[in-house]
């Protein structure tokens, strides 16, 4: 007898993910479509909401083709995506300007103003302001862009402009809404003070929903170019770092993970808003009711390593990944290999950073470069800076009292071995790769169709499988703490010179010496 399916999409930053899911927790079927991002000024990042659209229509296609006989069996939908980017309506629902993304470091005036203003953000959004959350880019733009500010009617997550094509309903879900500057976490609402400090109204943000609730259903028009009745349900849906969270099971107080995806995140799960003003990390909603999560956040994760494969010239990152493994001294390999030590030190700030710093002007920098450094010395690097970046993520986090035991890993770096083995040696702590790490969010998207459905979410999200487990080699930690000091003092030697760059370059400077 058929059973029914669920269908997961996973709106990230580099890709949108589409994934069929059976009730047994087998996945059928999954397709991925790359996303290009626009620069056009620096600290700028945007995509355009209708090429999400555009994106996931194509993806859906792909499935549909790739899965004919579970397709038809669909009977919810759940939906999750990149947190913090802004999109911005008008009374048509049309997009009045490309979304501000989450890695967007323009509005680092705007968010000192917010915490001048509202003193009392962080004991109520969680987080302290910074400029890749959403609050301080409306005020951006009412700065800025005051006739496209003025015509906004609605301000929207980027996977809740998909819900809206879908069904046609203006919604969000908990834990989405947390990472807006907007909510307040404790009692899961909007806070009405927090969203005037940015000069909006609450008639111009959507309603909220638990993650597992269900929603609206899909659009007569849509459905029938998806071919599925209309009555399939779409759940409320969550962000990508709690709903990555789901999809390997990590929902029981004490979990902790680490998200190599274009950004990256620890991540660990708490009975309650865990909230240190003094922190630079987020105390935010889970995507299950009465759960939240503490969060070390870094701009840029595995988008270093594409952003250096680039540069050398590699075909993408797993080339280069092959060429970093190959070469680099492990275990074994032969005493001519390249040694860790050897590798120049790399501050992984392509787009400012979050934890701990919370600094939009700090950039990226290699230390140590040489006649004999080349492409494997670069790309052992820029994995080993991202995973400095985790440490200090992690030493954060534990700051607050919180302990981690051991981290589970999901995201696309997951599929690397040598970077998980780094990462555990670099952490001191045991790591594990689970299997379908790397469809971690679009995995707990399909689940939450299944709890908006009525199911049980211990039943529904349950752990992933182990596919590897890594303790830390004693040997390279040693040699990995030398090197994260190096990396922690480089960062406070430069970060004046990273301020007085970002003034170099603003456009009253720029214009002044033209």
């Amino acid at each position: 007898m058929s059973t029914a399916v669920s269908l997961g999409i996973d709106l990230g930053t580099s890709a949108v993910k589409v994934l069929l899911l059976d009730q047994d927790g087998s996945v059928l079927g999954h397709v991925d479509k790359r996303l290009p991002i626009s620069r056009p000024q620096p600290d700028w990042s945007e995509q355009h909401p209708r090429q999400w659209w555009a994106a996931v229509r194509e993806a859906l296609a792909d499935l549909r083709n790739a899965c004919p006989r579970a397709w038809p069996r669909i009977a919810c939908i759940g939906l999750t995506g990149q947190m913090h980017g802004a999109v911005v309506l008008d009374r048509d629902d049309q997009p009045i300007r490309p979304a501000m993304l989450h890695n967007d470091g323009r509005a680092a005036k705007e968010s000192r103003e917010i915490e001048a203003a509202a003193p009392q953000v962080a004991a109520i959004a969680g987080s302290r302001p910074m400029a890749g959350l959403t609050a301080p880019k409306l005020r951006w733009m009412a700065r800025h862009e005051p006739d496209r500010f003025t015509a906004i009617d609605c301000v929207l997550s980027p996977k809740d402009y998909l819900r809206l094509r879908l069904t046609g309903e203006r919604a969000t879900d908990v834990s989405d809404a947390a990472g807006t500057l907007w909510f307040d976490v404790k009692r899961r609402c909007w806070s009405e003070a927090l969203v005037a400090a940015s000069g909006l109204a609450l008639s111009q943000l959507p309603r909220v929903r638990e993650s597992t609730e269900p929603g609206a259903t899909l659009l007569p028009l849509v459905a029938a170019e998806l071919g599925l009745p209309a009555s399939v349900v779409v759940a409320a849906g969550g962000g990508d770092t709690p709903v990555s969270g789901l999809g390997i099971g990590s929902i029981e107080l004490g979990d902790a993970f680490v998200n190599l995806s274009t950004s990256a995140s620890i991540v660990a799960v708490t009975s309650h808003a865990a909230i240190d003003e003094a922190a630079s990390i987020h105390a935010w909603c889970h995507a299950l009711p009465g759960r939240w999560y503490q969060m070390g956040a870094m701009l840029s994760g595995a988008s270093c390593l594409r952003w250096i494969s680039r540069i050398v010239g590699e075909s993408d990152e797993d080339a280069l990944l092959r060429s970093v493994e190959g070469s680099m001294a492990r275990g074994g390999h032969p005493a001519q290999a390249l040694h860790p030590a050897q590798a120049p030190i790399f501050l992984p700030y392509l787009s400012g950073e979050r934890t701990p710093h919370n600094d939009v002007d700090a950039r990226g920098v290699f230390f140590g470069l040489s006649h004999d450094t080349n492409a494997a010395l670069l790309g052992h690097s820029v994995l080993e800076g991202v995973c400095f970046g985790l440490r200090d993520a992690m030493t954060a986090i534990e700051s607050t009292g919180t302990r981690i035991a051991s981290l589970a890993v999901v995201g696309g770096g997951a599929r690397s071995i040598y970077w998980t083995e780094m990462l555990a040696s670099v952490l001191g702590k045991p790591v594990h790769r689970l299997a379908g790490g790397e469809l971690g969010a679009a995995l707990g998207a399909a689940r939450l169709g299944w709890l908006a459905l009525g199911h049980d979410p211990r039943a529904v999200c349950t752990p992933a499988g182990v596919v590897s487990r890594h303790r830390p080699d004693e040997a390279l930690a040693s040699m990995f703490d030398t090197r994260y000091r190096n990396f922690r003092d480089m960062y406070r030697a430069l970060a004046p010179l990273f301020g007085a760059r970002a003034q170099a370059l603003s456009p009253r400077f720029m214009e002044s010496v033209q």
